[in-house]
């Protein structure tokens, strides 16, 4: 069993949705944060190493960070189809998806979002590149890695939709977001914090 810990209204709303995915038997734990803005504190419950959210403990051991989990979580759901075996010739590119993510597409995001590069032409170039990386791959495949759904498609999915007001139009891109939206895992995830936030 794994316990998942978690805040609503959080980017490791992502992790809900691949847990749903995975079909792994798994427990929420809700704890609080520390907000950027001042609201929450730090619950003394969470196993995160700096109090933030998400984080899973399987057998004993924290994984931490959301992209961490993605890859762990992909593994260890090998029915699931998220991830890529070790050896397979898709590891690579699944874990090159997973790392430009991280490295190059969130710093474009929070670039924008935040007043980063207004004007600076490196900064618009560097937007350019992550629509056209993304379009490229959508012109070859309904999903990121082509022809089959995996966890790059939830960890890119649930980032650009929360800021898809930073991102130019893009019919490829609102098309692809519209598809896995209405995968039923990302549902039952939606419904698990809508119902809390509510109560």
């Amino acid at each position: 069993m794994i316990t998942f810990y978690h805040s609503p209204e959080t980017r490791s709303g992502r992790t809900m949705w691949l847990m749903e995915e995975s079909g792994l038997p798994f427990e929420t734990r809700y704890v609080t944060i520390e907000h950027v803005d001042g609201r929450g504190a730090i619950d003394p419950a969470n196993v995160h190493p700096d109090g933030r959210v998400p984080a899973i403990v399987h057998d004993g051991v924290v994984i931490s960070e959301s992209y961490a989990i993605a890859v762990y979580v992909s593994d260890l759901a090998a029915n699931s189809g998220l991830g890529a075996p070790e050896g397979s010739a898709e590891r690579g590119p699944f874990l090159a998806w997973l790392m430009w993510l991280a490295t190059e597409m969130e710093p474009v995001i929070f670039g924008r979002l935040y007043g980063g590069g207004g004007g600076d032409p490196r900064a618009e170039r560097n937007n350019q590149q992550v629509i056209r990386r993304l379009e490229t791959a959508l012109a070859n495949g309904p999903y990121l890695m082509g022809d089959r759904f995996t966890a790059v498609d939830v960890m890119a999915g649930s980032t650009i939709a929360w800021a898809r007001h930073a991102f130019p139009e893009s019919a490829a891109i609102d098309a692809w977001l519209a598809r896995i939206a209405d995968r039923p895992a990302h549902q039952r995830a939606c419904a698990n914090d809508a119902e809390l936030v509510d109560a």
